[in-house]
C-alpha cells in the first residue's frame, strides 16, 4: 500500500526566481499519477507535463499485464511455451528485477503476479485459508523459473500459467523515467507523485525542497514526520489499510511469495534513494522480510535510507533523519 506520503506544497504567490507551478492528475498504470512542474511560464510547464504523461502511457502499454497487447502480456500468454523478444528496455527491467529477487533471497518476486488470490481484504473472509490451498497458491511463484536470453532479447517463463507482473516496480520506474528525461530537457524541478511513489528533482518555486509527510498508520489522518527531498526518490509500502482479523490475529495484505502467508511485524516502510523503482522494490521486500532481516538488507546499500515502524509502534530510522522519538 503506497498512500502514506503527503507532498507539503508551499502555497505562496510571490514565486522567488519569477517560477510558476503547474500540477496535473491523471489516471495511468492502474492507479493516479500527479504530475508537478516547475517552469518560468505556464505554456511550458504543461507542455512538459504533457511529456510526463506521454512517457508514463508509452511505459503502460510495454509492461501493463492487464493490457492484452503489451510485451509483458505476451511473455505470460506463452509461458511454458515458447521464449518471447520484448523491447531491451522490456527486458533489462525484467533483469533488473530478477536481481532484486536473488538479493532478497525471494522476499521480492517478480512472478508473484502468478500467486492465486486465496487472501481476501474487501470484509469477505471470515476463515484461515487452508495450508494446502496456501502452498498451491504459490506453485507458479519462482524467479528461478524465468529464463533470460541477452542475445536475442527474450523472455521465457518455464511453467505454464506462470506471470510476471511490474505492479511492485513499474510506477517508480514511470516516474525516474520522466525525472530523466525532464532534466535532459532542462527542467530543473519538478515531482512525479506515482500513486505514493514519489520521484522529485530541484526546489519549489520558493526555493525550498520538496516536503513529504509520512502518516501515522496508526493515526492515518495525522503526519508523524516531514522529509525534505532532495533530487531524490521516496517511497513508503504499508499494510494498515488493507488487512483482515482472523481468530484474533492480523494479516495485512502484503503476501510472502516464498511462503503465501502474509508478512508481519512491519506496519510502515519508507525509503528514500536515487530510483523509486529501486525504493519501491526495497519497501516492498522489507515489509516482507521483517524487522531484523530488513535492516541487515537496507544497510548493503548506502545511498538508500529508511524508516521502519513496527507493529509495536517502534520507530527504526536511518541516522539522517534525526527523528526526535524512538515510538509513535
Amino acid at each position: 500500500m503506497r498512500t502514506s506520503l503527503i507532498i507539503l506544497y508551499c502555497l505562496l504567490t510571490t514565486y522567488t526566481y519569477a517560477q510558476v507551478l503547474r500540477k496535473r492528475t491523471t489516471l495511468l498504470m492502474g492507479g493516479r499519477f500527479d504530475v508537478t512542474i516547475v517552469a518560468h511560464d505556464s505554456l511550458s510547464a504543461e507542455q512538459n507535463i504533457d511529456t510526463c504523461i506521454k512517457e508514463i502511457s508509452r511505459i503502460e502499454a510495454l509492461i501493463s499485464d492487464w493490457k492484452p497487447q503489451s510485451q509483458v502480456s505476451q511473455v505470460n500468454q506463452n509461458a511454458g511455451i515458447m521464449p518471447v523478444k520484448v523491447d531491451r528496455e522490456v527486458f533489462e527491467l525484467t533483469r533488473r528485477a530478477i536481481r532484486l529477487s536473488e538479493e532478497t533471497g525471494g522476499a521480492f518476486d517478480i512472478s508473484f503476479a502468478a500467486m492465486e488470490k486465496i487472501w481476501k481484504f474487501d470484509g469477505s473472509m471470515t476463515a484461515m485459508p487452508s495450508p494446502q490451498a496456501v502452498k498451491q497458491s504459490i506453485t507458479k511463484v519462482g524467479y528461478q523459473n524465468i529464463v533470460l536470453d541477452s542475445a536475442n532479447s527474450t523472455i521465457y517463463l518455464k511453467l505454464k500459467g506462470m506471470k510476471i507482473g511490474f505492479g511492485a516496480l513499474g510506477e517508480g520506474y514511470a516516474g525516474d523515467r520522466c525525472r530523466e528525461k525532464m532534466l535532459r530537457k532542462g527542467v530543473k524541478a519538478g515531482i512525479i507523485d506515482a500513486s505514493g511513489d514519489l520521484t522529485a528533482w530541484g526546489r519549489q518555486p520558493n526555493g525550498s525542497h520538496w516536503n513529504i509527510g509520512i502518516t501515522n498508520p496508526f493515526k492515518p489522518d495525522t503526519i508523524f514526520t516531514v522529509v525534505p527531498l532532495r533530487q531524490s526518490a521516496m517511497v513508503t509500502s504499508g499494510s494498515y489499510q488493507k488487512f483482515v482479523i482472523l481468530q484474533g490475529r492480523r494479516y495485512a495484505h502484503i503476501i510472502n511469495p516464498k511462503t503465501g502467508y502474509p508478512a508481519t511485524g512491519l506496519i510502515s516502510v519508507s525509503i528514500t534513494g536515487p530510483s523509486a523503482e529501486r525504493a519501491n522494490g526495497f519497501s516492498t521486500s522489507m515489509m516482507v522480510l521483517g524487522e531484523h532481516k530488513a535492516l541487515a538488507f537496507i544497510r548493503h546499500y548506502p545511498a538508500y535510507h529508511y524508516i521502519i515502524i513496527t507493529d509495536d509502534h517502534r520507530i527504526l530510522a536511518s541516522p539522517d533523519f534525526k527523528l526526535n522519538r524512538s515510538r509513535l
